[in-house]
């Protein structure tokens, strides 16, 4: 887990300096600006990559968060067969709410990418 919370801080880091490096060194200034995956990027640097991080990084984290919700729901269910259907209701409610924030990253991603003008 450290090796890949570091590997995301590195990555994160590297689009960073690349990004501001490519828009300092434009001999015009930029013509209009645009925040993708938490960069602020001149017009279509490396666009494509940080909407395609902010939507993949929400989907995955969903995906982490309802795997761990299902798997302490089954857990929870083998201790107590009785409280099944409570247990089950809030399983899904939870799923729900989380499901909802990746859809958001997802949306938001997408239309952070359809604002910044394609380079040309």
């Amino acid at each position: 887990m450290k090796n890949l919370l570091a590997l995301i801080l590195l990555a994160f880091t590297a689009l960073t300096v690349f990004a501001s490096s490519t828009a300092w060194a434009a001999p015009d200034p930029p013509v209009a600006l645009g925040l993708a995956g938490g960069l602020l990027l001149a017009q279509g640097d490396l666009a494509g990559l940080g909407a395609g991080l902010a939507a993949g990084l929400g989907a995955v984290g969903a995906g982490i968060g309802i795997g761990r919700i299902g798997g302490s729901a089954v857990e929870a269910i083998a201790r107590q067969p009785e409280m099944a259907g409570r247990i089950f209701i809030n399983m899904i409610l939870t799923a729900a709410l989380v499901e909802g924030v990746a859809l958001f990253a997802v949306i938001v991603g997408v239309m952070t990418l359809g604002k910044i003008p394609s380079p040309g």
